[in-house]
């Protein structure tokens, strides 16, 4: 039986099953288990495990049907947060699940926005690395997003101003080469509209409703080792955990 910590059952529970639709374990049409199993496999309380398929539901993870159950609703449709693709890749050594592929559409020197260079340390008009993809699947756009590193990066892991995929994913390629490893994240996010070029990435309309966060990942002394920045489109459901 899955130990129990001071996070509320039901949470607990709504953690791990959105971690296996993260992770593939479960996949669209899946059958999530049922009020019985969940309340037998955790030890609580039958109204505990609906209230955690409740908020599977809510999410528009899941939904019901009848004479079938409780089953994942669609998982080609998640926009994955930073924290998921930290986790992925530091357990995993991917950063994308299968049917998902990102497109690099920029690995450069580049002038940061104001927030990124102050969280960077950087002087004012310095330069840091900027890596700027678009990651889609099957049915199409699923978020754009943009890395920001420091330049000090630049000559121990120059894989970071090629184009080309970073096998492992970022964070991989800096321990590698650094020591560092990525331990922890945070993320913000907000309701927005797209830009001109959010559109024309993501295709959709200017001005559509669109989900913007900001992302830091940490090293185990603190250290940032990344922010980043990250646009999905409406109806890209998002997955969020933070681990660390």
């Amino acid at each position: 039986m899955p130990e129990l910590d001071r996070t509320p059952p039901y949470l607990q529970v709504v953690h791990e099953l959105k971690r296996r639709i993260v992770d593939g374990e479960l996949n669209d049409g899946d059958r999530l288990p049922s009020v019985r199993q969940i309340a037998d496999q955790w030890g609580i309380a039958q109204a505990t495990a609906m209230k955690a398929l409740a908020a599977l539901r809510a999410d528009g993870l899941a939904e019901s049907v009848t004479g079938v159950g409780t089953v994942v609703r669609s998982r080609r449709n998640l926009h994955r947060s930073a924290v998921d693709r930290l986790e992925r890749a530091l357990s995993t050594g991917k950063i994308y699940p299968d049917g998902e592929y990102a497109v690099i559409k920029a690995a450069e020197l580049s002038t940061p926005p104001t927030w990124v260079a102050d969280l960077l340390e950087l002087e004012e008009g310095a330069h840091a690395i900027r890596r700027h993809r678009v990651t889609y699947n099957e049915e199409g756009p699923v978020s754009a997003s943009t890395s920001w590193f420091s330049p000090a990066l630049a000559e121990t892991v120059p894989a970071l101003l090629q184009t080309d995929r970073i096998p492992g994913g970022t964070p991989n390629a800096i321990e590698a080469a650094t020591g560092r490893r990525g331990a922890a994240a945070e993320e913000a996010t907000a309701a927005t509209r797209a830009t001109e070029r959010d559109a024309e990435e993501l295709g959709v309309e200017v001005g559509s409703p669109v989900l913007a966060g900001r992302n830091i990942y940490f090293d185990t002394e603190g250290g940032i080792i990344e922010v980043g920045e990250s646009v999905a489109p409406e109806g890209r459901w998002r997955i969020h955990r933070r681990n660390g």
